[in-house]
């Protein structure tokens, strides 16, 4: 007898005693949830979302498209980045006012070859503003899920308001579930048992996230 049929046999066992008109689980537990806490107009929302970014300690900048590319060209020269990694399907005017090296997302790239790389710019699916959390779905903007893991620099471009919403569950109506899908919530960071925090363990240390669509607030 498999594993399979051992798990399986015992999920019989115990469901034989439960009537056959039992309430399906779909309906067995109310799922009455809010789809968002609080009523916000975009400004708001874009602002909410800026806000929790922030706490998360992620860096936020604002600009509209025509200053675009020269937000991100300023980031990489500021970050002193001599390369960046570029996804397949990046707006390459995102770029034009950059002189660091770009670097193409390979599939036989290497992690070592990979770190070497000073910065990522990827765009994003989705924003989740009440939890301040980026969504990347590997799109072609986006490339695969490790080129966002291992550089050290991680500029993420979101559109506004098109890709901003309040809450996950407006957030998850948009996404494809068969998609890798990876969720960032601010630079990688852990702490041990006195909470002393060490940021870029499971990531990029920096996590600069532009808001392209939007003028800085006054």
């Amino acid at each position: 007898m498999s594993s399979r049929e051992r798990i399986l046999g015992r999920v019989r066992r115990a469901l034989a005693d439960v009537p056959g008109d039992d309430t399906p689980y779909e309906r067995a537990v109310a799922r009455g949830y809010l789809r968002e806490h609080g009523e916000r107009t975009v400004e708001e929302t874009v602002d909410l979302l800026a806000e929790n970014l922030a706490d998360y300690r992620a860096i936020v900048h604002r600009t509209d498209a025509a200053g675009l590319a020269g937000v991100v060209a300023g980031l990489l020269a500021a970050r002193g980045a001599s390369s960046v990694l570029v996804p397949p399907g990046l707006d390459e005017d995102w770029l034009t006012g950059s002189e660091a090296t770009r670097v193409a997302d390979r599939a036989e790239s290497t992690p070592h070859e990979l770190d070497r790389v000073d910065s990522v710019v990827t765009a994003c699916a989705v924003a989740v503003a009440e939890t301040g959390t980026i969504v990347l779905d590997g799109s072609p903007d986006q490339g695969r899920r490790r080129i966002t893991l291992v550089p050290d620099h991680h500029i993420c471009v979101v559109r506004v308001p098109d890709q901003v919403v309040s809450s996950v569950p407006q957030a998850l109506e948009r996404l494809d579930p068969a998609r890798p899908l990876t969720w960032i919530s601010g630079p990688s960071a852990t702490s041990d048992i006195e909470l002393d925090r060490v940021e870029g363990v499971h990531g990029p240390r920096t996590l600069e996230v532009v808001l392209v669509g939007c003028p800085a607030p006054r």
